[in-house]
């Protein structure tokens, strides 16, 4: 019996042993409370609410149904904006370069609040669904060992060994609902940030992907024959409007998500490298993300010098695949957060971003901050910049070089007669 199977085994015994459980209301989730109950835990349903589709108040009463002894819905979708997605908009956090996080970096949100029920009920035992190949099982894990390391987590699917085909015979025979639409061959995640899609056709990475597999976006074939145009007002990293109506970041994402989305923007598609060591091919859907991305990126660029875009783009990186390995919870994300808010106080401005046929580009960038001068920059006349001082810059830009090929030079005959004797 594995570590797991021994503490369910263990705290079985002991009647009325209280398990949060993170609850989606699909089959795994759904067997998952039965096969606790049956190894004599008290189940609490938990359903965090980060912008997925479905009827919450459905899964509650599923849950109840199944026998859960209580089932908390929690509105998390504020939460989920400010205190994470604004985090990593303002790393610009993008793993390998891709995948904006989506599903990544709501997991942290979701483990805080499955420790903060747990402790509130008194429970010994926190549990998901996750199955012991994917990314989420470690992201849970590490949440609950990071904030509450007297817990102890429970993933039935990495103990249970039941296939698919046998989870539904399970669920038959014990009365849990068993979903009877036509299933789909694809795993799909959806929250506010981005909604991922996986399994079937998919998994072959040679073939492209079927436009069944997209929701959230038009084919960029299809999409409006006349771009749109979008004018995002951010203030301090943040954005704060769109156009001349200010919004919160919430209803930001969620217009962008539809506007975006309808031209065919934020489809992405790669083979990423999982943090249990294998590669996975992920597609997924970020209108959102993609167009916000992409406008902080122009505006950090308009006002941050060149030094420190160089070295935020090293932590960028670091932030992203933190973020990615379950890391959300550590000194080192908060030291990092503490850094890119620094960086963060001149980033204010309107950037103006065009969607057309599946692309996203900025067009146009204004800002108080701006470190371009048109004065400096420009060929015309009223051109300030002093170009006769460009030969001293060049000579000093270049000593270096200049030394070192000298010096080399003078060495030559001496290192040709070293070489000879050593022959």
């Amino acid at each position: 019996m594995n570590a797991t199977g021994s503490i369910v085994a263990a705290r079985a015994e002991m009647t009325h042993s209280k398990v949060v459980l993170a609850y989606s209301g699909g089959l795994d989730t759904s067997v998952a409370v039965r096969w606790l109950q049956e190894k004599g835990l008290d189940v609490i349903a938990l359903t965090v609410d980060v912008g997925q589709p479905g009827d919450l108040e459905a899964t509650r009463r599923k849950a109840e149904k199944i026998g859960a002894k209580k089932c908390y819905v929690v509105d998390a979708k504020d939460e989920f904006a400010e205190d994470y997605i604004a985090r990593a908009l303002k790393a610009n956090a993008l793993y390998e370069g891709q995948y904006p996080l989506s599903t990544a970096l709501a997991r942290p949100l979701i483990g805080k609040h499955l420790v903060d029920v747990a402790r509130r009920e008194g429970a010994s035992f926190v549990a998901h669904g996750c199955t012991g190949k994917g990314n989420d099982q470690v992201r849970f894990d590490l949440c609950t060992t990071a904030l509450a390391p007297e817990l102890q987590v429970i993933a039935p699917a990495r103990v249970w060994g039941m296939s698919r085909e046998e989870e539904i015979e399970y669920a038959k025979d014990r009365g849990v609902p068993v979903p009877v639409a036509r299933e789909s061959p694809y795993s799909t995640d959806e929250n506010l940030w981005g909604r991922s899609v996986e399994c079937g056709i998919l998994e072959n990475a040679a073939i492209e992907p079927p436009e069944e597999a997209f929701e959230w976006t038009t084919s960029p074939a299809d999409a409006p024959d006349e771009p749109a145009y979008v004018n995002i007002r951010f203030e301090a990293g943040t954005p704060v409007a769109l156009g001349t109506r200010s919004e919160n970041l919430l209803t930001t994402i969620n217009t962008l998500n539809r506007i975006a989305g309808d031209h065919g923007v934020g489809r992405i598609d790669h083979v990423e490298s999982r943090v249990v060591g294998i590669k996975s091919r992920e597609v997924y859907e970020c209108p959102a993300a993609v167009v916000l991305i992409a406008a902080h990126q122009a505006l950090e660029a308009m006002v941050l010098p060149r030094d420190l875009l160089e070295f935020k783009r090293s932590v960028e990186a670091r932030y992203a695949n933190l973020i990615y390995e379950g890391l959300w919870f550590t000194p080192l994300r908060e030291a990092l957060d503490a850094f890119i808010e620094t960086t963060q106080e001149r980033v204010t401005g309107e950037v103006s971003v065009k969607l057309y046929k599946g692309s996203a580009r900025v067009v146009g960038r204004t800002s108080p901050y701006s470190l371009y001068d048109l004065a400096m920059a420009t060929y015309s006349a009223g051109d300030r910049f002093r170009q006769e001082m460009a030969e001293g810059f060049i000579y000093i830009w270049g000593l270096p070089a200049r030394t070192w090929t000298a010096v080399g030079e003078k060495s030559r005959p001496r290192l040709v007669k070293a070489a000879k004797r050593a022959k």
